[in-house]
């Protein structure tokens, strides 16, 4: 057995074998003697000739097909079948390189001169393609209603059909040593920041895993801090989103098999913004966007100033909400930091159940369930019908992020800050605030400031943070991507002027 591994060792190009049956028994050893590796002899135009492939990665009817034109001699080299794409590799192909041919979904013909050709047409694609549908995660009322699928090659043909330009640039990568999952990271080379790209490119090749199967995987090994419960990367399954992040000098992943891409580098008010902003009336997108920043301090703080205010400053409520507030709270066995943790994950329990289950079953358990538990606990004594209210506003205000990632941690941030007005009031929750301030302002994304345009101040960049300007005003870009070019358009408007 080590003779056989040694010599198999030895054997570097398909040239050195002496024969097929050696040829196809080096491989077959290098594939782990799986039973889907396919090998057909036969004789084609005067030469001796052996097909391989995998038939769990190729189109079985297309590779009958071919099988029948080589075997009846009817296919010509000079007539090629259009439904072909034929390469001719030549007789230095290694054997480790016809491996990964193989493993890519194509098939590899091998004359008895060394010579060798592959067939890239005939993989099926039925299996990883998935049609183009829009989001269930990135719902819009306006625009572009196309989301990414799980190939790689569909998702790139979306980006650049919406970014027809030369500058466009993308770099392959192959992470996994098992899975060998093909990856593209996408930027504008004239606007794009060199150093971010050189950045992202460098985490990229330090990946060294055995299996990528989606970019939140790849995102924990090229994020700048693992600790953070704030993402640092952009999540957008649509297409159009990418091209305009693009455009403001970002950079663009996006692996095969998940259709998601990453975007960087971003800055936490990237996590409120939508395509919906965009779409309307500048007016329109800024109330909705200030909406969703009011909508973070509201599910992040909400409980925690409920419960020191119940705890600790009662004496802060309005005369005419006194009395209510006292015989809502004054039965409760429980003190409103118990109130808030079993309401709070019973949501969290109702929320992933909905999750798992099927659409109208998911429904209706939310619905239901969360009317039924809801008026069973304020009946039963062990819940107060504010602390329903309160709870319900923060679910509710936390599900207006566009965000998935920043809703979760959003959701995951409320419970420390519950912690701290239920032991030190207002006290606490002032301390927690200060302390993720801190944190924010240090924390960075692809060594970008993580809030920017607040911290490093820039003036220019508050027109499309919490407010949005007309679209001809917003003539420079983001300043956290660090653009080489700082202007996206000239003058525009300019006819408005003209006729004065």
């Amino acid at each position: 057995m080590k003779k056989d591994q040694k010599r198999f060792k030895q054997l570097q190009l398909i040239k050195d074998c002496n024969n097929f049956n050696e040829l196809i028994e080096q491989i077959d050893y290098s594939s782990g003697n799986t039973d889907d590796l396919t090998t057909v002899v036969l004789d084609y135009m005067d030469k001796q000739t052996v097909m391989l492939y995998y038939e769990s990665l190729i189109d079985s009817q297309k590779q009958s097909n071919l099988l029948e034109w080589m075997s009846e001699m009817f296919w010509k080299t000079e007539e090629l079948p259009d439904t072909l794409d034929v390469k001719q590799q030549g007789p230095n192909l290694s054997i480790a390189a016809a491996i990964n041919i193989l493993l890519s979904g194509e098939t590899l013909i091998v004359f008895n001169d060394g010579d060798t050709w592959t067939i890239t047409s005939i993989k099926s694609l039925k299996v990883f393609q998935r049609s183009l549908q829009e989001p269930k995660n990135e719902q819009i009322v306006r625009g572009s209603h196309t989301g990414f699928n799980e190939n790689l090659i569909v998702n790139l043909n979306l980006v650049r059909s919406r970014l027809k330009s030369p500058h466009l640039v993308i770099k392959y990568f192959t992470i996994g040593s098992y899975s060998n999952t093909k990856g593209a990271l996408i930027y504008l080379n004239d606007i794009a920041d060199p150093m971010h790209v050189e950045e992202f490119m460098m985490r990229l090749q330090a990946i060294d895993i055995d299996l990528a199967f989606s970019v939140g995987y790849i995102e924990e090994f090229i994020e700048d801090s693992n600790y953070s419960p704030f993402p640092q990367f952009l999540n957008t399954e649509k297409p159009e989103r990418t091209a305009g992040n693009l455009i403001e000098g970002r950079i663009a992943f996006i692996l095969d098999g998940s259709p998601t891409a990453l975007l960087a580098p971003v800055n936490f008010f990237s996590f409120y913004q939508s395509p919906d902003d965009y779409n309307g009336r500048f007016l329109v997108g800024t109330f909705y966007r200030l909406l969703r920043i009011a909508s973070f301090l509201i599910a992040l703080l909400l409980p925690a100033i409920y419960i020191a205010t119940i705890s600790y400053h009662f004496e802060i409520i309005p005369e005419d909400l006194t009395l209510p507030a006292k015989r809502a709270v004054e039965n409760i066995p429980y003190p409103p930091l118990v109130e808030a943790l079993i309401l709070e994950l019973t949501i969290e329990l109702i929320r992933e159940a909905g999750v798992r289950l099927p659409n109208p079953i998911g429904q209706t358990i939310g619905i239901v369930g969360g009317l039924v538990i809801g008026d069973a606990v304020v009946n039963a004594g062990f819940i107060s019908n504010l602390m329903v209210i309160v709870v319900a506003l923060t679910a509710i205000s936390s599900f207006v992020v566009p965000s998935v990632e920043m809703n979760t941690t959003v959701r995951i941030l409320r419970f420390p800050f519950m912690l701290l007005a239920s032991l030190f009031g207002f006290i606490g929750v002032a301390a927690g605030l200060i302390i993720l301030l801190v944190h924010l302002i240090k924390l960075e994304s692809l060594t970008s400031p993580y809030l920017s345009p607040l911290a490093p101040f820039h003036l220019s960049g508050i027109k499309d943070t919490f407010i949005r300007l007309p679209a001809s005003k917003l003539r420079t870009r983001a300043a956290d991507a660090q653009p080489i070019k700082k202007n996206r358009y000239g003058r525009n408007r300019w006819w408005k002027h003209a006729k004065k």
